[in-house]
């Protein structure tokens, strides 16, 4: 009995995530979850500050990127970068589409999908404005599909990758070998299925008398400190070592000298940066702390030892799509740590490991809540008075997630077969 009210509070926990009823934050219905728990005594306050403390480093994470994300905008980077985004164009929506991706593309490889969300996001909506785009939702989504479709193009291109491996992270240039092709074949077809789906909406003109803004020295900082960051993420993934702190350290000191330099108030970036994403995080480690208690990730573990002994090819198969479609029920976080235990338990084959990536990194795509990365870009969306419902998402990301995510698996099943 406890095991079933377990599952109750955590489904109905995540589908307050998830559907957002009388537009209570997001945060709420996982810390709530959380709290009941505990409350109930179906988890222990050891049992919890351990779940908690388990997200240490993408606290961390989310820190330096915020302050990164909040100094940039405070200094106008965005509107600078929108401003030649947008005189690059040429006038052309769908060449102003191709760019954003490109960037989105980039910010997600160097800086992990989290960032793209939080950082490029903003950006893409001043670019919009500045091109004076009547409809900037084709863009914007950009920045929700392409965080998730290039997120494993390096391990640092999102966070849940190293959760996948763990202690057992393959050097990057065996990394590269085994995810660059599966990485373009998704990054590609992603692009060709989003781009064919809103081609109807990209039939407007952009505005080409773009004034380039003069960048301010606090502005070259923030790009500096950017930069800084992706060096140092390449760095530490190499060394394989954890990513929050030194992104947390040069987003502190990014912010500090910008702010120094410009003699601002502090208070002003501290007071707009989204810190309710950080109990969010926090309530999904603990409800996946409590999921463990009942027994899943060993029954899960025993079921995909036994799938693999019959069929290799069917289980990565399976593999991939099954957890693909867990992380659109309880978020690709939660899904991810089980995942990665599991695989770490069952000594799975090196093929039918990648497909359990995949599915982590790209199943995601399919609806608002499938992944943190996800959960940011609608939290950046509320704040440029954008807005997306669950439904008009998932009917975009129906396509735009499963075509993408089984040739992804293809390509996958098909390099480990014959190379």
């Amino acid at each position: 009995m406890p095991h079933s009210i377990v599952w109750i509070i955590i489904v109905l926990s995540i589908g307050g995530v998830i559907i957002r009823p009388f537009k209570i934050p997001e945060f709420i219905w996982a810390v709530s979850g959380a709290t009941l728990l505990l409350i109930l005594g179906l988890i222990t306050p050891t049992e919890s500050l351990s779940g908690i403390t388990k997200g240490t480093d993408v606290y961390l994470f989310l820190t330096g990127m915020m302050l990164l994300a909040e100094t940039a905008r405070e200094e106008k980077l965005f509107d600078w970068l929108a401003a030649h985004a947008t005189r690059l164009s040429n006038g052309s929506a769908s060449r102003l589409f191709g760019l954003i991706y490109l960037v989105g593309m980039v910010v997600t490889t160097f800086l992990s999908n989290d960032a793209t969300a939080v950082v490029l996001t903003p950006a893409v909506a001043a670019a919009v404005k500045t091109a004076k785009v009547k409809n900037p939702l084709p863009y914007l989504f950009i920045c929700a599909f392409i965080a998730n479709a290039a997120s494993f193009v390096l391990p640092i291109s999102n966070p849940a990758n190293l959760v996948i491996y763990g202690t057992h992270m393959p050097p990057l240039l065996v990394w590269l070998g085994h995810y660059t092709l599966p990485s373009v074949v998704s990054v590609v077809a992603t692009y060709a299925i989003l781009r064919f789906t809103l081609r109807n909406r990209l039939r407007e003109s952009v505005a080409q008398d773009i004034s380039i803004p003069i960048l301010s020295p606090g502005g070259r900082l923030a790009i500096i400190g950017i930069a800084v960051t992706a060096l140092i993420l390449l760095g530490a993934s190499a060394l394989d070592k954890p990513l929050g702190l030194p992104t947390a350290i040069t987003g502190c000191l990014t912010s500090a000298l910008v702010l120094i330099r410009a003699r601002k108030n502090p208070w002003g970036i501290i007071k707009d940066v989204s810190w309710a994403v950080l109990p969010l995080v926090a309530g999904l480690f603990v409800l996946v702390e409590a999921l463990a208690k009942t027994g899943v990730i060993q029954e899960l573990t025993t079921l995909l030892r036994t799938n693999t002994d019959q069929s290799v090819s069917e289980t990565t198969w399976l593999s991939g799509v099954g957890v693909a479609i867990a992380c659109n029920l309880v978020n690709n976080l939660p899904a991810g740590l089980i995942a990665g235990t599991v695989v770490q338990a069952g000594q799975v084959p090196e093929v039918i490991k990648s497909a359990i990536l995949i599915g982590v990194d790209l199943g995601p795509n399919l609806s608002v809540t499938g992944s943190l990365a996800t959960i940011l870009w609608l939290v950046a969306l509320r704040r440029e008075g954008q807005s997306v419902s669950a439904w008009e998402f998932l009917k975009l990301g129906a396509l735009v997630m499963t075509i993408p995510l089984l040739c992804t698996l293809g390509t996958v099943w098909l390099y480990y077969r014959y190379v």
